[in-house]
């Protein structure tokens, strides 16, 4: 228990304290015009209250990720507090805050534009695909699953079409609607439900009969049931992305770095959602370590469900919540992810037209450019792409990986503390560059290898980046 409620302070003292330094190392000004009114447009730049702007924040970087990661990430045993603590406040929310202020200082831009902005076109033209794909894949991939929950919870009585066409036209209305007329209305009350079902979660740990195992020196290593095939590093790294660092979020942060006010607002809106995500991911990784009885318990359990986390969050809320956690789960496994899913789509319509530079005042203009995207994400529920959707946890972090180096040059050539996003940028890269090689689904190559291989290929963008940086900056 006593390294849980550390851990919770931990990203506490975080908000309160470094997130002051990274915001004057930023540079916030309140008297800066925000995009949200040089640009106001009544679609997409609309200037709108910050805490409805945090809501939809958290909602739209959360899902159901801080959630089913965390109880995944949890099967490795209290290091997983560890890593979201600092990985959160470190890493995480730093992402999140400099992205997002990069995106308020640059006119709302989409990150595509942001990183070839700093690291050159041919950054630019990967961005632009690469984040674009990956927006396209979320879509879909949250339009087929819950769409097969929905199914279920109505025992077939509706069939999954019918579910995905359903959730399909909801995404096409958050898609090209104002964002203050549909997602701005239901995301704060979808975005307070998750916290609820947090406070409740936290509630039954303490005062209910669960025990929350604590960090040892004979817990401090890998409890995973299989820790020669899931090493520590990288895996659990990539495993909880969501309350610890992921890209997604950067892809996401221009929707509201459009509606936000203040500059003085994006501590609250971008740090602070990050850490509330942080808050909620301990809270899962808790309750997935204790509810079963321990790490090992839970090991034996998420095999049993063949790695079907989703259906292990709904018991717990179920047992720990009563009739109340009954409705906060069909929320958390079916409302979260959709609206992920919608955001998704809207993330991408952004990224097309930045791209295209393609006014979106007019429907027709957003529907020109959605028609495509829809196209391609109702194919993709049409198909079986699980192995595919396996690689978006590592894509994930790839792109955090590519934001925190544009960060870093960013910062560099404004003379300031570049070392806020480059150590977490060096490490972000040894992440992902041996999980390819370890992973199951990359290229199984030994481990001593693979951490060569990985720490090699760290050392060359270090010094590239040294080297590039130095030349621009002389």
């Amino acid at each position: 228990m006593y390294t849980f409620i550390f851990s919770i302070a931990f990203l506490l003292l975080g908000y309160l304290i470094y997130s002051k330094f990274i915001e004057k190392l930023f540079g916030a000004d309140s008297t800066k015009i925000t995009p949200a009114y040089e640009l106001q447009d009544g679609v997409d730049y609309v200037p709108m209250p910050w805490f409805k702007i945090f809501l939809i924040q958290f909602l739209n970087i959360a899902g159901l990720g801080p959630i089913v990661g965390a109880v995944l990430g949890a099967v490795y045993g209290p290091i997983a507090f560890l890593w979201i603590a600092i990985g959160n406040v470190l890493g995480g929310a730093v992402h999140d805050y400099l992205a997002g202020m990069m995106s308020v200082r640059q006119r709302g831009e989409s990150i595509s534009e942001i990183v070839g902005k700093y690291l050159g076109l041919n950054a630019k033209q990967f961005m632009r695909v690469f984040t674009l794909i990956l927006m396209i894949m979320v879509g879909a991939v949250f339009i087929k699953g819950p769409a097969n929950i929905l199914n279920s919870m109505t025992n077939d009585y509706l069939t999954v079409n019918f579910w995905i066409w359903a959730v399909f036209i909801y995404y096409i209305a958050a898609t090209l609607l104002p964002i203050d007329k549909l997602i701005g209305r239901i995301y704060p009350v979808f975005g307070l439900a998750l916290l609820f079902m947090a406070v409740g979660i936290v509630y039954g740990l303490f005062f209910q009969t669960y025990t929350i195992p604590e960090l040892t020196f004979d817990s401090f290593r890998n409890l995973n049931a299989n820790p020669e095939k899931f090493p520590v590093f990288p895996m659990l790294f990539v495993t909880i992305s969501c309350g610890a660092i992921s890209g997604f979020h950067s892809t996401q942060s221009p929707l509201m770095a459009r509606c936000i006010k203040n500059e003085k607002l994006g501590r609250r809106v971008f740090y602070g959602s990050m850490i509330t995500e942080g808050v909620v991911a301990m809270i899962w990784a808790a309750a997935g370590m204790a509810f079963y009885g321990g790490v090992s318990e839970l090991n034996s359990e998420l095999i049993a469900n063949n790695g079907n986390a989703t259906a292990m969050v709904s018991l717990i809320s179920n047992t720990m919540l009563g009739k109340l956690g009954g409705v906060l789960a069909i929320l958390g496994i079916v409302a979260a992810p959709i609206t992920t899913g919608d955001t998704a789509f809207r993330s991408a319509r952004l990224i097309v037209a930045d791209f295209l530079k393609y006014p979106q005042e007019k429907i027709m203009k957003r529907l020109y450019i959605s028609i495509p995207l829809f196209a391609v994400g109702f194919l993709l529920t049409q198909i079986n792409f699980d192995i595919i959707w396996r690689y978006m946890f590592w894509s994930n972090q790839v792109l955090a990986t590519i934001v925190l180096w544009t960060i870093s040059v960013y910062l560099i050539q404004l003379k300031k503390l570049y070392l806020v996003t480059f150590i977490p940028a060096l490490f972000m890269t040894a992440v992902c560059s041996t999980y390819i090689l370890i992973a199951p689904e990359g290229f199984q190559l030994n481990h001593q290898i693979s951490y060569i291989i990985g720490i090699l290929f760290t050392l060359f963008l270090a010094l590239f980046f040294v080297a590039k940086t130095k030349i621009k900056t002389n």
